[in-house]
């Protein structure tokens, strides 16, 4: 079975450190205090679990300097460091106060490590007000923690919360390249001799096609990127009853374990998970027995901003917020699918997440995926923003998550996507090869299809605004007007959600 129907993000395996009170990690031991010993992997990791399970975040400006800067040099040395005031994620002309809040940073550096200037700086953005800074020791941690117009702090380098001990597969999480036989019960044929899923039915999405296609909309997908060996969504993305639109594939994650390198890898998906997601919201109409997309008709820009669907490396979390900003500054694209995400909080991701909200875009993300070890965590970051529409996947037996899905108060709708009476079969999407097919679970391909739905209904309404789209899609829910304290407004109608 497809390992992405275990481990996708939707799709994050979190595991339990084990500490009888991970809380207690604030002072490890009495021997440790806030002199420059460095905390182990271990160490640091009970802390985040103990913010995990009490705030539901990690908020690192507040957390003690030993452990920050443990975790920093444990990162590779790289802080990002967010400067302003609260809410001033963004700024298209930086003001002479902000540009102060900077340079400050890089001189309680300069001061406190001897570094140069240029020696110090891995990365200053130019809209977003954050810096990515090499530091090395405690006292500048500590220095940082205490001056004024710091928003965040991150050690943006550190990704062993996952990895710690081989308890998850690491880099390759949520990725497949392999084929599989779809049993001829999990889909239909329509013309012109298209595969339709199972689940589309019970979503009314054939029958939302009668008014929408999801034609003229453009839908930005932030993933692992699309296969370049994968013809229906290359030079055959008009095939069938598809035409009259584009596919385009841009690359922002940089595959090099060195966190100053610009050598960007390209768009083209070495993972599997970024060709499923493409394919679950517009895969053509084909003629070649192929699964057909949600909206096979829309416009598709692909970014390969990560490597897999946990962002946990330092590329991945600059490739998916260049990625964000870029659609951004799209003035044709109206909706970003993510069905990629982490436990805490990433400070450049949200900051991005922010830039391209205040640019009108939807953004629809994966609720969460992982194993039984981590039934206590909730929505994960950042489906856990207000900025963003949060996806899970439930069972076609009623309200019941699927095997590995999340739930939470900050879902807002559901998509049935997995057989009650098999977890393996999932939603049938195109393969990594063309010709070939696959099944894709968890939050993830919950998450492209509704982002799918929303295409088909930007597309019937093309003058609408993001909030009259997604007071649709509420509607379309089969909780409205109410709302389930696991599921949101749960389930979309599709042709309600058209009409």
């Amino acid at each position: 079975m497809k390992k992405i129907t275990l481990l996708t993000l939707g799709l994050i395996l979190v595991f339990s450190c084990s500490k009888e009170n991970p809380n207690e990690i604030v002072e490890p031991n009495s021997e440790i205090s806030e002199s420059q010993k460095l905390l182990s992997v271990s160490e640091v990791n009970a802390y985040i679990e103990g913010e995990l399970k009490q705030n539901g975040d990690v908020n690192w400006i507040k957390a003690p300097s030993t452990v920050l800067w443990s975790a920093v040099v444990h990162g590779g040395e790289v802080l990002s460091v967010g400067f302003g005031e609260k809410g001033e994620s963004f700024s298209t002309q930086r003001s002479s106060r902000l540009n102060d809040a900077r340079e400050n940073v890089y001189s309680i550096i300069q001061s406190k490590e001897g570094a140069s200037k240029s020696s110090s700086i891995i990365s200053a953005d130019e809209i977003l007000n954050v810096t990515d800074v090499k530091v090395t020791g405690l006292e500048t941690i500590k220095a940082l923690q205490k001056a004024d117009q710091i928003r965040y702090l991150d050690p943006i380098g550190y990704g062993f919360y996952l990895q710690e001990d081989n308890l998850s597969q690491q880099k390759s999480a949520g990725c497949s390249k392999s084929g599989q036989t779809i049993n001829s019960g999990d889909y239909r044929i329509i013309s012109p001799n298209t595969r339709v899923s199972w689940n589309y039915d019970i979503h009314k999405i054939p029958q939302a096609w009668s008014y929408s296609t999801g034609a003229g909309i453009t839908v930005g997908l932030i993933d692992t990127g699309i296969s370049a060996s994968q013809n229906l969504l290359g030079s055959g993305f008009n095939d069938g009853a598809s035409n009259g639109r584009f596919v385009q594939r841009f690359g922002t994650f940089i595959d090099s374990p060195w966190w100053w390198s610009n050598n960007i890898d390209g768009p083209n998906d070495k993972c599997g998970h970024g060709t499923s997601m493409a394919s679950t919201i517009a895969s053509p109409r084909n003629d070649d027995f192929m699964p057909v997309g949600v909206a096979y008709n829309c416009n598709l820009v692909a970014y390969r901003g990560t490597e897999d669907v946990m962002l946990n490396d330092y590329h991945e979390r600059k490739g998916v917020s260049n990625a964000l900003k870029a659609l951004g500054n799209r003035g044709d694209v109206k909706i970003i699918s993510m069905s990629i995400g982490y436990p805490w909080s990433i400070g450049n991701v949200k900051d991005a997440v922010r830039y391209a909200y205040r640019k009108g875009k939807m953004i629809i993300a994966a609720g969460g995926t992982s194993t039984s070890y981590t039934n206590w965590y909730g929505v994960i970051f950042p489906a856990s923003m207000p900025e963003t529409v949060a996806v899970t996947g439930i069972k076609d037996n009623g309200y019941n998550r699927c095997n590995v899905c999340h739930e939470g108060s900050k879902i807002d709708f559901t998509i049935v996507m997995e057989r009650a009476e098999n977890s393996n079969r999932n939603v049938p999407v195109l393969g990594f090869y063309t010709g070939t097919q696959a099944y894709v679970g968890g939050s993830s391909v919950a998450t492209a299809t509704t982002v799918g739905i929303a295409a088909l209904i930007w597309a019937r309404n093309p003058n609408m605004t993001r909030a009259q789209v997604l007071d649709k899609l509420k509607k379309a829910g089969e909780f409205y007007p109410n709302r389930n304290s696991k599921f949101g407004y749960g389930n979309i109608d599709a042709l309600k959600a058209v009409q």
